[in-house]
């Protein structure tokens, strides 16, 4: 069956609001192996006035948290936010296991802010209504947990780290001569170089898939 690393990036966030937290590990939040191999993101509990200031509207954000401020260590999480209006304001809640094998403690200072971008694997049915589609075409969100909105192809690669170009049709490996574009950055201006690349069509070839959200008309409007 295929399986891919779905990149989904949001237009929509250009300067996203950083806010000061303290974080703490919660035993209650579910952190399972599914959530450690991004099949699932796991849940960020916020207080409700929290989730206004950094306006998720995806429903994802990102929890930035100290490991070392002396030395500038930080470890990341992305998750679903879920609402606690018995929280602090200032206080996120994360799976107090990820706490423990991240930072090996239960409480530490941090920052959440809306998430610009987020990786989901996907497998079964799921990564099935990806193959055939070619960059350009769009797709359900429902395939990463997103029901309101569509992803559009932006690229994608292969275990080797081949690009998906969108000049080259079909599902297929080729050399090409490139100056620019996915698969080569000229460090010359007039350079070429022959390079390996991947056709614009998703084959269970691919491992990586790159999209980017588009919302509603009614939103945009």
């Amino acid at each position: 069956m295929p399986e891919f690393k779905v990149v989904v990036a949001d237009p929509a966030v250009k300067n996203p609001r950083v806010v000061p937290v303290r974080v703490v590990g919660d035993d209650g939040i579910e952190y399972s192996d599914r959530h450690k191999e991004q099949y699932e993101l796991p849940r960020v509990r916020m207080h409700p006035e929290l989730i206004k200031i950094v306006n998720p509207e995806l429903g994802v954000v990102v929890v930035r948290i100290w490991k070392d401020r002396i030395g500038g260590e930080k470890v990341k999480l992305v998750g679903r936010v879920e609402e606690d209006g018995s929280l602090d304001v200032q206080t996120v809640k994360v799976p107090a296991e990820f706490m423990r094998e991240k930072l090996g403690r239960q409480e530490a200072l941090g920052q959440v802010m809306r998430a610009p971008a987020f990786q989901v694997r996907v497998t079964g049915e799921a990564a099935q209504r990806l193959i055939g589609l070619r960059i350009g075409d769009s797709v359900e969100g429902v395939i990463v947990g997103l029901p309101h909105v569509r992803l559009v192809i932006r690229g994608g690669s292969d275990l080797a780290g081949f690009p998906m170009r969108p000049d080259v049709p079909g599902a297929v490996k080729r050399y090409l001569l490139l100056s620019s574009g996915p698969g080569f950055r000229p460090r010359e201006k007039g350079e070429r170089r022959r390079k390996l690349v991947r056709g614009n069509t998703i084959s269970e070839e691919i491992v990586q898939v790159n999209t980017v959200v588009v919302y509603p008309e009614a939103r945009r409007a």
